[in-house]
């Protein structure tokens, strides 16, 4: 029961951050209609919202019914993200004191993998022992299709089997590791809080999937084909730290 409820969780986070990306898709398309565009820099931070609230005062949106698609419109924005902040708060406090939290500790040794992320593969995933390194892979999808004829072989898309949401954070999480491996706060907080034999292997982890990608980068291999395949070899090393004793 603690675990269905813990996942139940993860995927009321999950869905979420969909109605997120709803709702900012909305709103950034009603300024976009009246030619309102934002370039002071990335997007829905501090700074953006405070000119997305000055954007309200144009004499556009004094036209009857316009300002109050746009109110209406912020006004879920900020709902919206307040109910992330809930679901975030819960599921941290969760991760710390449960029976996913060693697996999490482990976890966290690894670049992309926070403690949300931790936590989601932790609970979608389940037992790790009934898995193996080679695979977890399939399992969740990210082995390519393959078309065979006689002699030939013609591999294709990945799967896609599985669990689409350990996917998909395997797959975010993989982009973290194009760049230079540095060792940021946010990072050595998390390894600090591991044993010695996962934190080497999180970092033995870490460089060599930097390594695959600098390979790749060289290669001129597609970014969406070497994510998938650092997606593939990042669910390995998951595997590896969460069986870890």
């Amino acid at each position: 029961m603690e675990q269905e409820a813990a996942r139940d969780l993860v995927r009321a986070r999950e869905d979420v951050r969909g109605d997120l990306m709803s709702a900012r898709h909305r709103l950034s398309k009603l300024l976009l209609r009246q030619g309102i565009v934002y370039y002071g820099g990335k997007p829905w931070t501090g700074s953006h919202d405070l000119w997305l609230r000055a954007q309200r005062r144009y004499p556009v949106f004094g036209l009857p019914g316009l300002g109050l698609a746009f109110d209406i419109a912020y006004d879920t924005l900020l709902a919206t993200v307040a109910r992330r902040d809930r679901l975030d708060a819960a599921i941290i406090e969760l991760a710390a004191a449960s029976e996913f939290t060693p697996v999490v500790i482990r976890l966290g040794c690894l670049r992309g993998v926070s403690t949300l992320t931790a936590f989601g593969l932790a609970v979608e995933i389940g037992d790790w022992h009934r898995l193996e390194g080679r695979s977890i892979g399939a399992y969740l999808g990210l082995v390519p299709t393959e078309s065979s004829s006689g002699g030939s072989r013609s591999p294709g898309s990945i799967t896609k089997t599985g669990n689409g949401h350990a996917r998909r954070l395997l797959i975010e999480a993989a982009w973290h590791h194009r760049k230079p491996y540095r060792i940021g706060v946010d990072l050595r907080r998390r390894q600090d809080r591991a044993g010695p034999a996962a934190r080497d292997r999180g970092q033995r982890a870490n460089r060599r999937l930097h390594a695959r990608w600098v390979g790749f980068d060289a290669r001129r291999k597609r970014p969406v084909v070497a994510t998938t395949a650092i997606a593939r070899e990042l669910a390995g090393w998951c595997w590896s730290l969460a069986v870890l004793d």
